[in-house]
Parts: structure tokens; sequence; C-alpha cells
């Protein structure tokens, strides 16, 4: 699982940011590098937002803690489009955040998604997701752990 990535390969790279930067995403980037995280759940609405493209199989992306510094090389492996109601047990388990049923999982992702950090990121104080919510159910594999 681990290939060799000069500085030059690494800014080439797309960033790969789990959660806003702090406990959240330093619980996010620990289950990814012990090997439990191996999909994650965004929204359409964050990426058109953002002005970024949908992730694509094949792309690879270093993963960044809360200090910013590069920590991981992950692989896409699988992108579903899907509304928010209609994911499924399996991707949730396979989040490797210890939710153990659709329900534990959707109110969890739904305190983040209705912060105040993430309604400001989204320029909305108001914004809610419901069933209907389109998200992108990404898996991805870890490729490499990166020296510190």
């Amino acid at each position: 699982m681990s290939e060799d990535y000069s500085d030059q390969d690494l800014t080439r790279l797309p960033k790969a940011e789990f959660g806003f930067p702090g406990p959240l995403r330093d619980k996010l980037v620990a289950a990814i590098l012990a090997g439990v995280k191996t999909s994650t759940t965004g929204l359409v609405a964050d990426y058109i937002v953002c002005g970024e493209e949908l992730p694509v199989v094949g792309e690879r992306a270093v993963v960044i803690d809360s200090q910013g510094r590069d920590v991981a090389i992950l692989e896409v492996t699988a992108v579903d489009v899907r509304p928010l109601g209609q994911v499924d047990l399996q991707h949730v388990l396979d989040e490797g955040e210890g939710h153990r049923s659709i329900a534990e999982w959707r109110a969890d992702h739904e305190d983040y998604w209705h912060s105040p950090e993430m309604r400001e990121a989204m320029g909305d104080p108001g914004f809610t997701v419901n069933d209907a919510t389109e998200t992108v159910l990404e898996r991805f594999r870890l490729l490499t752990v990166l020296p510190r």
C-alpha cells in the first residue's frame, strides 16, 4: 500500500479535506490512516458552491490534516450520486465513523450539514438538507501514508 511520491507529485494532486479543521477532521483522518474509513459523503450543492468537479474514479488526492499537512494519498474507487434518503447501510458502515444505523449516521451528518460553519461555507444561513438532497457517495482506497 505504499508508493513513493515526490513533493512535486504532491503539489499536482488535489487536496482531500474531510470536515472542517478540528476534532472532526482529526477523527476522520485517523480513521482513514487506520484503514477503517473507505467512503465519504458530500453534497452536490457543496461541490457547486465551491466550484469543484465531482470526484472521478481513478483520481488521486492528498489527504490533509487539521494543520494543513499532507498525510496520505487516496484513490477514488467509486462515485455514486443519489438522494440523501437513499443512502444505504453499507455506505454508512464503510464511512468508519462508528455508526451502526442509517438513522444514527443521518442525525450526525445533519448536525454537520446544519452547522454554522457549513451554512457559512454554503453562503446560506438557513441551509438544510432533506431526503431529496443530492449526495455524492464516494468510495476510496488508501494508497500510501506520507511521512510526517
